[in-house]
């Protein structure tokens, strides 16, 4: 982030393009949005759709281990013994298997978690390119240059999404929950990094547009555009 700042002051007083390069480039954090517009639905409708067979599978198990307990109580003492030893390994791969569907839950809603961020960072983008893109306190050099920070920052979202994407396809792989675990880490690690400097960009924009405002009306249909609290 210190680098940007540096960045972003020197080429923001230094840059001065042509209007037709901005639109060019203006455009492009449009058609990123879009790609993850989409990749984050398909993700949310794939994990959403996992958990509810997950959860009925759930239910289906411990409808099963309810029979299991409620046949055990029924059963005379002198035939339990004899009786759970025959039964040990099934019970016990009911108990196994409960706990693994309990855990791609888990799983799932980790990674709804994490792509309900990259909503956030979806949503947080549109606001704020739409307020700079009408705000005259920049030029167009300064836009064509936050156009460019954007576009970074979208495309990391997209890789993000990929990942979550590869990580649901993966439970229907031989991948290992260790290696689920370290990119779903990885990914939400990523995510909040994103939205981090998403929301700090944003936050020097807003600042710089304050200080240029030359006075306090203007100064404060800056605020209201910004969000910024007086």
């Amino acid at each position: 982030m210190k680098r940007w700042k540096i960045v972003t002051i020197a080429l923001m007083t230094a840059l001065l393009l042509p209007i037709t390069a901005q639109k060019t480039q203006a455009a492009i954090p449009i058609a990123i949005l879009e790609i993850i517009k989409a990749g984050i639905k398909k993700v949310i409708k794939a994990v959403d759709l996992q958990i509810q067979r997950q959860q009925n599978k759930i239910i289906w198990l411990q409808n099963a281990q309810k029979t299991l307990e409620n046949t055990l109580s029924k059963l005379k003492l002198d035939e339990i013994s004899d009786w759970t030893n025959k039964q040990k390994e099934q019970y016990r791969e009911y108990f196994d298997e409960l706990h693994k569907v309990k855990m791609l839950i888990t799983y799932y809603q980790r990674i709804r978690d994490i792509t309900d961020k990259q909503v956030k960072i979806v949503a947080q983008y549109n606001r704020a390119w739409d307020v700079v893109r009408r705000d005259d306190h920049f030029h167009p050099g300064e836009i064509e240059y936050m156009a460019k920070v954007y576009s970074g920052i979208l495309r990391e979202t997209v890789k993000n999404v990929d990942q979550l994407a590869m990580v649901v396809n993966s439970f229907r792989t031989t991948m290992s929950d260790a290696k689920r675990l370290e990119i779903i880490s990885q990914v939400a690690d990523k995510v909040d990094e994103n939205f981090t400097d998403l929301k700090a960009f944003n936050t020097e924009n807003a600042l710089l547009s304050l200080q240029r405002s030359s006075s306090r009306q203007e100064s404060a249909l800056v605020k209201k555009m910004y969000g910024i609290e007086k």
